[in-house]
């Protein structure tokens, strides 16, 4: 097993302790990570914009970059989805197609590679305190992942995870659509930092940094008290016990 680190944007920039977290968290269970330095942007924000020839530039060097892995993790649900759903797409009728589709099918986000490859959640990490769980829209809605977060947090031992309510509902990040839509995505944030406080939880955690950099700012300009973590900050403060 050759297992590569696709950092994304936001990580490699605002929140480089994921990456450390996943890489720790991964060698816990014997999986050696390399870290592609040539790496770029998924091209995801070109995509959506329908700046097509662009976001394919950038993905060619993606593609290039992790050539001769097999399997490629991701603490981000948006940029595994992007990879894995829209690729074939985007690069049909290219050279590069095959290499494309070949890094769609082996590109997976980091709660789904622990439960589905290697078919062990448990960290045995230790973490007392109440949370809630953001379901980010990309990971669930995208790659279909509802249950695989949670069967982690299940195993944290001493964590009080109690429901958010409408945690389904959109925190309104959504890449270039909290730029077009500025008011209506701090309309979502706000609302989504109301749910999460009225929780009483004094921790909010998710598995994609856009929605927690959003739902966070929010929460960081009322002074609130509440930590944001991303899933797997969370385990590997709990294993640092």
């Amino acid at each position: 097993m050759r297992v590569a680190l696709f950092v994304t944007c936001l990580v490699d920039q605002y929140f480089p302790k994921v990456a450390e977290a996943v890489v720790d968290l991964l060698a816990m269970k014997g999986v050696t990570v390399a870290f592609p330095a040539r790496q770029t942007c998924c091209g995801q924000p070109a995509f959506n914009n329908g700046y097509t020839a662009e976001a394919r530039t950038v993905g060619k060097t993606l593609v290039q970059a992790f050539d001769g892995f097999t399997h490629v993790v991701t603490p981000s649900g948006s940029c595994a989805g992007m990879i894995r759903h829209y690729y074939p797409e985007l690069f049909a009728g290219t050279p590069d197609h095959e290499a494309a589709t070949a890094l769609a099918a082996k590109t997976y986000e980091f709660t789904e590679f622990v439960t589905h490859v290697l078919g062990d959640p448990d960290f045995g990490a230790i973490f007392p305190h109440r949370a809630v769980y953001h379901t980010g829209c990309h990971g669930a809605r995208l790659l279909g992942l509802r249950d695989e977060p949670l069967e982690l947090l299940a195993k944290v031992k001493e964590l009080d995870l109690v429901p958010l309510p409408f945690a389904q509902d959109c925190c309104g990040f959504g890449g270039t659509f909290a730029v077009k839509f500025a008011n209506l995505s701090v309309a979502m944030a706000t609302e989504k930092a109301r749910n999460v406080t009225e929780t009483g939880a004094n921790v909010l955690v998710g598995t994609d940094v856009g929605c927690l950099m959003n739902i966070g700012g929010v929460l960081r300009r009322q002074d609130s008290p509440i930590r944001v973590l991303h899933l797997a900050e969370l385990l590997h403060e709990g294993t640092r016990r």
